[in-house]
């Protein structure tokens, strides 16, 4: 009976204890994703499900450059990293802005993508994401893109996180075709010897309200973050620190819009140019018209 009862509290303590070294190796792993990257960008259709005897399947897609991928914030149960690709003349590179990763963890509160620029608001019971992390990707002017939520696993020597949610058209996609307005990305991001891929299995959807979705074809995409020294991702390193303050007020006011909890609809350009085109000004933008520029694209309920 004693030996029992000796067992039950060492269990109660080890729980706990437990719970608390795979947060440790959820961070860790998340966190490992920065530096500066060699990374290649694979997309190919695989599969086609059109009834249109003229339909088109998108062309294989392939792209290579460095990457580097900056952490911006973090705190307990938060992770926040900044990607910025570098490109062109290693001498005299060109840097874009790219995509950030927000991870929370066991977060409730969600923007579900539902096609043509509108995010449905959700919010999770606790028991969802009980363990869980959410990774909510943005796109480069920091609107909303896609999240999901789902456990880290490390088992077997491996390390990875893998989702399946509703996302808008990459920007390779809708740039060139119109035909489809969703797409359901399958995400698995694993962490390997040499880095991390970013291993997708996407659906191109067309999505219309109060109707079943209608599945075109299917895409294969397989990223690869080859690690490569930081001091090659100097010159995007250097543009971060030059312009971390501008974008941080931008955060801010999406985390003010975002924080409304209620369903939004953005507009796809507004006085002709889209939000990125309205942000990436070289003109020097105070906090009021960031904060002016964000708002005249957010629709009114």
């Amino acid at each position: 009976m004693k030996t029992n009862i000796i067992l039950f509290f060492t269990l109660i303590i080890a729980l706990p204890l437990s719970a608390q070294s795979k947060k440790k190796q959820d961070i860790a792993a998340i966190k490992s994703m920065c530096g500066c990257y060699e990374v290649t960008f694979n997309f190919a259709e695989t599969f086609t499900y059109s009834e249109d005897s003229l339909y088109k399947p998108s062309k294989n897609k392939v792209s290579y450059g460095l990457e580097w991928a900056q952490l911006v914030s973090e705190d307990k149960n938060n992770v926040s990293i900044q990607h910025i690709l570098q490109v062109g003349n290693p001498s005299e590179p060109m840097i874009v802005k790219h995509w950030r990763q927000d991870w929370s963890f066991q977060n409730q509160d969600f923007y579900m993508y539902d096609g043509d620029n509108n995010w449905i608001y959700q919010r999770k019971d606790k028991a969802d994401v009980k363990g869980q992390w959410t990774q909510k990707v943005f796109q480069v002017d920091d609107s909303p893109r896609y999240e999901g939520s789902a456990s880290w696993v490390h088992v077997d020597g491996k390390s990875y996180w893998e989702n399946t949610t509703p996302a808008p058209l990459p920007r390779r996609e809708y740039t060139t075709r119109s035909d489809y307005n969703v797409t359901i990305r399958g995400n698995r991001q694993e962490i390997t010897n040499f880095g991390w891929v970013h291993d997708q299995d996407n659906q191109k959807v067309i999505r219309t309200p109060g109707e079943d979705d209608i599945i075109l074809a299917a895409e294969k995409g397989y990223n690869v973050y080859k690690k490569v020294d930081d001091s090659r991702c100097a010159a995007a390193a250097k543009w971060w620190v030059e312009n971390n303050e501008k974008w941080a007020t931008v955060r801010a006011k999406w985390d003010e819009v975002y924080a409304r909890n209620m369903n939004l609809s953005l507009e796809t350009k507004v006085d002709n140019k889209r939000l990125y085109s309205h942000l990436f000004t070289e003109d020097e933008l105070t906090q009021n018209d960031i904060d002016t520029i964000i708002e005249s694209f957010v629709k009114k309920p």
